[in-house]
């Protein structure tokens, strides 16, 4: 099979998820080794997204407003700061590995992301972290939409929730079929490491 140039974006794989906080993803420990194993093997190839909280729910618009007075413990003024950084076993990546900020589920509303992507000519993008229901699917239906080919790892993907996990992964794979390819990290990375394309993207 024919590896186009391609990303690993890796969605906030976050210490504020991985450790006991309210919104702790106990799956992440799971999918970890296959994120760390691919992340280790293309670590110029790599870039994390955080997502993080603001100061206060005031600080932001509409409806986020409405979502941080439900979660106040989890804005800044009270989640201790360290909690919003990459998790460890992964943040000692960076460099070369990059960081990409964002404050919505989604890492494409401002721009910055596509931007990169565009300089570095990539065409596909391949997807792992959490939560596949939520950050995932946002930036999963996010490339769909700026026309790249979307690789999503399902077992290096994770929810809290077992259901919306399950029907996301369905939902992607059969009705974005022909823009989405759902495989497993081991299969990719040996169709990687047998592609031409085994620099970082230029």
């Amino acid at each position: 099979m024919h590896v186009e140039n391609w990303i690993h974006l890796c969605v906030d794989m976050q210490r504020m998820f991985a450790e006991n906080t309210p919104w702790h993803v106990p799956w992440m420990a799971e999918v970890s080794p296959q994120i760390i194993e691919l992340s280790s093997r293309f670590p110029e190839r790599t870039i994390f997204t955080r997502f993080i909280p603001p100061v206060s729910a005031d600080a932001m618009p509409g409806m986020w407003k409405t979502y941080y007075e439900k979660w106040e413990v989890m804005t800044s003024k009270h989640l201790p700061p360290e909690l919003v950084d990459i998790v460890p076993s992964l943040r000692k990546l960076i460099p070369p590995a990059r960081v990409f900020d964002k404050r919505t589920y989604s890492p494409w509303i401002d721009g910055r992301l596509e931007a990169a992507l565009s300089s570095d000519n990539v065409g596909s993008v391949v997807i792992s972290g959490g939560e596949t229901d939520v950050c995932v699917l946002a930036a999963a239906l996010g490339a769909v939409d700026l026309g790249y080919r979307v690789i999503l790892l399902k077992d290096a993907v994770c929810s809290s929730a077992d259901q919306t996990h399950d029907a996301s992964l369905e939902l992607l794979g059969d009705r974005f079929s022909v823009q989405v390819q759902i495989t497993e990290t081991e299969k990719w990375l040996s169709e990687a490491g047998r592609s031409e394309y085994v620099s970082r993207p230029r």
